[in-house]
């Protein structure tokens, strides 16, 4: 997740400061004040492109990573096995996710536009790139029994509800000098590229399909299920935690 101001944020921010942070928290309602109002009003031609800033571009490319991630993953499932040129494609997408992902907040601030599709528009790019995307590479290297399925399908839910609380208590979190929110609650969703580095060392050693670490629990029955699956379970509970709080850089 970016450091991408809220509206609200940075108006709760400029409270507790100087003319200087109040003059730049009311550029952020102009800013947001005149997007509402081209998305309400206009109906030309590309009224829809027009009216996104540039940060909101950035957050599409980092959503764009995702995607191709996705189809990279759904390449390697249609192709040979062996042929693990795609997976590497699939793993190495979304490091440039957190790339557009972090950018898209430092174009914001430096800018001095933000806004409430932005914000919403970062929360699904984020789900994409860092919840669905690392879930399906999971289930191309092999962690796919109908178990598993359910245990990467809670992994994304923590995803989407991290985010969706996120979103929901930005302005109830204690902010910095510059509005922004001081911690994170709960592990941030982009930190499951941790999980992105592990697959992408076990594709290396080919340790994948059959060869998986820790193997399969009560194979041929209805519980059949790769333990390793339990490290995606457990990231999603620190990402949905509300006792864990990680300062911001």
């Amino acid at each position: 997740m970016s450091k991408r101001p809220s509206h609200a944020s940075v108006a709760n921010g400029a409270a507790l400061q100087d003319d200087s942070t109040s003059a730049a928290a009311a550029e952020f309602d102009r800013s947001h004040d005149k997007q509402k109002i081209l998305f309400s009003t206009d109906a030309g031609h590309f009224s829809l492109i027009r009216a996104m800033h540039l940060a909101d571009l950035i957050t599409e490319l980092n959503g764009l990573c995702g995607v191709l991630s996705l189809f990279s993953s759904m390449r390697y499932c249609l192709g040979d096995p062996a042929d693990k040129t795609n997976l590497y494609y699939a793993l190495a997408f979304l490091p440039f996710g957190l790339f557009f992902d972090f950018m898209d907040g430092k174009v914001a601030r430096w800018r001095k536009k933000s806004s409430m599709m932005g914000q919403e528009l970062d929360s699904l790019a984020d789900l994409i790139s860092f919840g669905v995307s690392p879930a399906v590479v999971a289930f191309a290297i092999g962690i796919r029994t109908p178990l598993d399925h359910l245990c990467l399908g809670f992994f994304i839910l923590c995803g989407l509800t991290r985010l969706a609380r996120f979103n929901v208590t930005a302005t109830a979190i204690p902010k910095d000098a510059n509005g922004k929110a001081a911690y994170f609650e709960g592990t941030p969703i982009p930190t499951t590229l941790g999980l992105d580095a592990i697959m992408a060392y076990w594709v290396s050693q080919g340790w994948i399909h059959d060869s998986l670490p820790w193997g399969t629990m009560f194979q041929g029955t209805a519980l059949e299920f790769h333990p390793i699956v339990l490290i995606f379970m457990l990231h999603g509970c620190l990402m949905t935690s509300k006792t864990i709080h990680i300062p911001k850089p």
